[in-house]
This record gives C-alpha cells, sequence and structure tokens, in this order.
C-alpha cells in the first residue's frame, strides 16, 4: 500500500532550533509545485519540495510573530496559484492573559505573505480581517483555485458569538475583498474552538465546512458558493448526531468532486466519512481527521485514540500506521494521484508519500 521514504524536517539554525520543534504542518501541491507550511517558535516557515514530495528542503522563515497561534489545527495556510504562493497565519502583538486563553493573540489577525519565486523571499500582504483582533481564535483554512482565485475563512469574533467569516481574492493573494458573513447559527454560535475547512472546485466553486452549534448538536455543516460573496444554505454531513455542551477542537476536512462532497470528520470518540448519496460511515476510533483524493478514491489520515496516526487508503479494511507518536496529519494530492501526509511529532515534522 504505502511507503516511500519518510522525510523528517528538522529545525533550522538559531534560537528557534533551542526553542522548540516546528509544528502544525500543511502541504499543499499544484501548478508543478509541492510545498508545506508550518509554525515555530515565534515565526511562519515554509519549506518546498523539489523531487513531488520525496524530500523537502531547508525551512525558509517567512515572517517573525510576536505571537503566533499554533497548536490543536492552529498554523499558517499554504495556497498555490498560478502566479504565487501565498501563506496565512493568525498572529498578534500580545498574548491574551484570560484563563483559557491558550496562548493565543489577544490582538490576533489573519496575516498574509506572497511569493512570487517560488518560496525563496517572501513579501508581507497585511491583515485579512478587516474588523481589527477579530480572528483571535485562529482557526482558519484557505483554498486556491483557477485563475488566481483564493478564499479564507475563520472564526471571527466581531460580534457576540462565534460567526463564520471569509474573504477572497482573485489575483493570486496581491489584494483582499470586503470580508463576508459566512455563516451565523440560529443558536447564537457556531462550534467555539473548531477549525473550518475549505476547498474551490475546478469551476470556481467555494465550498466551506465547520462544526455547528444547533439545539446543543456539534455536527459538522456545509456551504457551497459561486462568488464568494453568497453562500447557499448549509447542509448537515452525517444522519445522526453529537449532542455536546462542549467544543470538541476537532475539525474534520473535505474533497468536492464533480459538485458532490466527500467529507470526514469527528463524532464523540470516531472517525467516520460521508461520501456522496450514502450515509456515515464509521472508520475507526480517533479524532483530528483529513481527508484527501488519490488514485481509487478517499485517502482519510487522523489520531489513534491512543496517540500516533494512522490511514485507511482507498478499499482498504483496515488501517495502517504512519507514525507511532505523530499528530495533527495533512493530506494533499499530488499531480500523480500519489497522497502527500505531513504530521508533527516531538522531534519536529514528518512526512511520507502514500502510494
Amino acid at each position: 500500500m504505502l511507503l516511500l521514504a519518510l522525510m523528517m524536517i528538522v529545525n533550522p539554525d538559531g534560537p528557534a532550533a533551542s526553542a522548540g520543534p516546528m509544528r502544525q504542518p500543511q502541504v499543499a501541491a499544484a501548478h508543478g509545485q509541492v510545498a508545506m507550511a508550518f509554525g515555530g517558535p515565534g515565526a511562519v516557515y515554509f519549506a518546498a519540495s523539489a523531487d513531488q514530495g520525496k524530500s523537502f528542503g531547508a525551512p525558509v522563515k517567512v515572517a517573525d510573530t510576536p505571537v503566533l497561534a499554533l497548536g490543536r489545527h492552529r498554523g499558517p495556510r499554504l495556497a498555490i496559484t498560478d502566479s504565487a504562493l501565498v501563506i496565512t497565519a493568525v498572529a498578534g502583538e500580545k498574548k491574551d492573559g484570560g484563563p483559557h486563553a491558550h496562548g493565543l493573540p489577544a490582538d490576533g489577525n489573519l496575516l498574509a505573505w506572497r511569493s512570487t519565486d517560488k518560496g525563496k523571499t517572501w513579501s508581507y500582504v497585511g491583515p485579512v480581517n478587516d474588523e481589527p483582533g477579530s480572528a483571535r481564535e485562529g482557526l482558519h483554512a484557505m483554498a486556491a483555485g483557477p485563475n488566481g482565485k483564493i478564499f479564507a475563512v475563520w472564526l471571527d469574533l466581531r460580534s457576540k458569538g462565534t460567526k463564520l467569516y471569509g474573504s477572497q481574492s482573485n489575483d493570486g493573494g496581491k489584494t483582499w475583498s470586503k470580508n463576508v458573513l459566512v455563516y451565523e447559527s440560529p443558536s447564537g454560535t457556531i462550534c467555539q474552538c473548531c477549525h473550518p475547512s475549505a476547498v474551490i472546485d475546478a469551476k470556481g466553486g467555494i465550498w466551506v465546512m465547520w462544526r455547528n452549534v444547533i439545539e446543543g448538536s456539534r455536527d459538522l455543516y456545509v456551504a457551497r458558493s459561486g462568488d464568494g460573496v453568497r453562500f447557499e444554505a448549509a447542509a448537515k454531513q452525517g444522519v445522526s448526531t453529537w449532542k455536546l455542551d462542549a467544543c470538541p477542537m476537532d475539525g474534520g476536512g473535505l474533497y468536492v468532486e464533480g459538485g458532490k462532497v466527500t467529507s470526514a470528520w469527528r463524532r464523540e470518540s470516531d472517525i467516520f466519512v460521508v461520501e456522496p448519496g450514502k450515509p456515515e460511515r464509521r472508520l475507526a476510533a480517533g479524532k483530528d481527521s483529513a481527508i484527501a483524493k488519490g488514485r481509487g478514491g478517499a485517502y482519510v489520515a487522523w489520531t489513534r485514540g491512543t496517540g500516533g496516526v494512522e490511514v485507511l487508503a482507498p478499499g482498504g479494511s483496515e488501517p495502517k500506521p504512519l507514525s507511532p507518536d505523530g499528530s495533527f496529519v495533512s493530506l494533499t494530492t499530488l499531480p500523480d494521484g500519489t497522497v502527500l501526509a505531513a504530521w508533527e511529532t516531538p522531534r519536529g515534522i514528518e512526512s511520507r508519500r502514500l502510494d
């Protein structure tokens, strides 16, 4: 099933090397480029692969960030367009001092950087959220599509209750639109600490997934937009529901093919996948799932309840181990249909092609 060589992203030299390992990788592949973004102590990093994910070059520091939202699906996101690479991350100048701050920035904004030389150098674009400090929860997603289109979505705190806001760029990340309200729950808030997901399909349609709060249930919902401004009615993922008066801090992932959504996510202590026209299917006990379309169907990876990362390949009956002590796996589809996985470990970031 799997296994081209395991690749480790080592920490860069200097103060960051002794301050802690690199964390929260996000991989992307498009327009002949394969790369990942990740966070470290006080900085955002980028690494490129010249051999389709078999290995990665030395990390490039994108920017120093006094307080970077990192951990529990927080961290940088990477989009690859035909004209530029774009990285976003939530960062600020000062730490929140509240009882549930978790090291987040009190003045957190969703910041963007851009590279036109395949990641060798980076320029600062500015904040994507147009209400200062409204992205301070630190959870966001970003996707790239055709003709330089990018869409970013985040948990927003500009008014009472957590809402889902978004912004798009139609010029490869040079400029960003006025923020739009993607979704607000009739219950007054969406799930406050679960990361959203976003994809742009081949026709430019924007799809967003998030964990909702509806009458005491915390289930995943998906909404589509053709223009990035008006979103259609949200559709619940799965038939059953999760009654929960707390936030599980776990969002899931999705891909779109032929206008149909396939999604993977956690309910209670289990990972489920929903394929078009079918009810949800339990895969295994776990959390922090990711999904990507490979040759033959969906690859789904997650963190086991007992620790470590495992993956279920298309047609497989049992998951296979990827890492004994990894977590927060990210998946992307390579041009040849192979899926690339990356995850964090206590030593740094590891990656592997899945075939």
